[in-house]
């Protein structure tokens, strides 16, 4: 926040001047320094407001999918408030084109504060024009936790090609296995009946499995994934399971992260051993190396040019931990 000047110097009167009568003096050279510091921190919090509205606008989304991210990253920030820091990306990579003007994004990354068990929040859109006509369309958010709890993560993520389909993720990705860990099942995935929102959104006739091509994406989600390819016969059908259906389940998932993951009670929270810590640090690193290779490292130059994407993978792998 800007600083406020508040110590205003006087000198005494002099001898032919009423008692009364007072002198400003000049001000100093240190509070001339803080003056234009303030400025400067002023200008800062203005433009990092401007930024983060335009990541906030979600612009080439439908309303209902712009309400529903922007509602998701709003209740992320709220509720974590004290444990994050701001965003502090560069503008041009919190907001980037390809020299075309045929691909957009937004990018905004918060970390967490030291004592908190939040490692950074991550949200994006792109937007891209495709040869074929048709535009894809991109949204979402990510929270990471740290090696202070070994409790999942949370993403949400639509993939939109065409006004009457799109693919839903929504999962709690687990950190440990789950085989030789069923207590971790149990408390994360069963007790919190996570799997009823993905049976729930398969009961609908549009919404039918998704199979990612990808074999390291499908064995990085949990069991109680929501990993779902929706078509709709028209636009508006499309809106209608967005609002009456994913939207409900999203939030609901949120929560569940937020309450039982994110905020562990005291009583509830397993104390880590400095062995486990070690585990779960190389396991965190190697799924964002390789989510990063898989993915961004891939499209990213194809849909934005080798040096705009070499300045934005170079930021996220700083914000990941993986440079």
């Amino acid at each position: 926040m800007p600083m406020m000047l508040c110590n205003t110097l006087y000198s005494s009167s002099p001898p032919f001047l009423s008692p009364l009568t007072s002198i400003r003096s000049k001000p100093s050279r240190f509070s001339k320094t803080l003056t234009v510091r303030a400025q400067f921190q002023s200008m800062d919090d203005h433009q990092n407001d401007l930024l983060r509205q335009k990541f906030m606008e979600f612009p080439y989304v439908s309303p209902t999918r712009r309400a529903l991210m922007a509602d998701l990253m709003s209740t992320l920030e709220d509720r974590l408030h004290s444990q994050l820091l701001p965003c502090t990306l560069p503008p041009d990579v919190r907001n980037f084109k390809n020299p075309n003007g045929s691909a957009e994004a937004s990018l905004h990354i918060r970390s967490g504060e030291k004592s908190s068990p939040i490692d950074f929040v991550i949200g994006s859109w792109i937007h891209v024009k495709i040869p074929t006509g048709v535009s894809l369309n991109i949204t979402s958010i990510s929270a990471f936790l740290n090696t202070s709890t070994e409790a999942p993560n949370f993403v949400v993520e639509l993939i939109q090609s065409s006004p009457t389909s799109l693919v839903l993720i929504l999962d709690l990705p687990h950190r440990k296995d789950l085989v030789r860990h069923p207590g971790y099942l149990e408390t994360y995935y069963q007790d919190t009946a996570l799997d009823t929102h993905r049976q729930s959104l398969l009961k609908l006739p549009e919404i039918k499995p998704y199979v990612s091509p990808s074999l390291f994406v499908r064995s990085a989600f949990s069991p109680t994934a929501s990993m779902l390819k929706i078509d709709a016969e028209e636009g508006e059908r499309l809106e209608e399971i967005l609002r009456e259906h994913v939207s409900p389940a999203a939030k609901q998932v949120l929560e569940v992260w937020l309450s039982r993951c994110a905020k562990e009670e005291e009583g509830e929270k397993r104390v880590l051993g400095e062995e486990e810590k070690l585990e779960l640090e190389r396991r965190d690193k190697s799924f964002r190396r390789k989510s990063i290779e898989e993915d961004l490292d891939l499209q990213f130059p194809r849909m934005f040019g080798e040096e705009v994407s070499s300045r934005v993978i170079h930021a996220i792998k700083e914000a990941f931990g993986v440079l």
